[in-house]
């Protein structure tokens, strides 16, 4: 009488072919590079949503931009934040709901506690308003109108 069954070395040989078709897939979604993925693409989200808002003040003021924070840098760039250049009290509530921060390095209390870790800059010569953000696969990430 014979029996049936598989031998220990079966067995050992289909867990080893499964742990490689496992690490394959891992390895092929990534889910690192897809979650800084979702992150850069936040980030131009954020960017278009706030330079949306600049734009709706200017329209707003017939043209130009009306900040107590003053005219937008020409210059150099400059963060949006509480330390920096605190737009936030020209665009929070009227224009935006609130400040969009950056997902990974971004911080939001209130309009006098924030760090959006965004820049903007208008540039001198064109007019174009410029708001860049640092991204992790794209290295720069920029919206400008």
């Amino acid at each position: 009488m014979s029996k049936r069954g598989f031998t220990l070395i079966e067995i050992l040989i289909v867990i080893g072919i499964i742990a490689l078709l496992a690490a394959g897939i891992i390895i092929a979604l990534n889910p690192g590079r897809q979650f800084a993925k979702a992150r850069d693409t936040q980030r131009v989200s954020h960017l278009n949503d706030i330079l949306k808002a600049i734009l709706q003040n200017i329209v707003d003021n017939k043209g130009t931009f009306n900040c107590a924070a003053g005219p937008l840098p020409t210059t150099t760039p400059r963060t949006m934040s509480s330390a920096d250049y605190n737009i936030a009290p020209c665009l929070v509530p009227t224009y935006m709901p609130r400040m969009p921060v950056d997902p990974k390095d971004g911080s939001w209390t209130d309009v006098n506690d924030y760090d959006t870790k965004y820049q903007i800059l208008q540039d001198a010569t064109t007019n174009r308003i410029i708001l860049r953000a640092t991204g992790e696969l794209t290295t720069t990430i920029e919206v400008s109108q």
